[in-house]
């Protein structure tokens, strides 16, 4: 698997990233009190799709 250097990526991607990165903590959090409170399909999907996004983010899977 290729590893993205972050100094070769284009400069709107990694400026996606950062802003991802610092996102994607406080809309998982959120997501997650939703789905305690009101859990539907689309819910678990989104909140699933957070935390792998966030754990990709962290171990620099992308």
């Amino acid at each position: 698997m290729k590893k993205f250097n972050q100094y070769t990526l284009q400069k709107w991607m990694g400026n996606a990233r950062l802003i991802c990165k610092q996102f994607i903590v406080p809309f998982t959090i959120f997501q997650a009190i939703r789905t305690i409170l009101l859990p539907t399909t689309f819910d678990v999907l989104l909140l699933t799709l957070f935390i792998g996004l966030g754990l990709a983010i962290y171990y620099d899977w992308i």
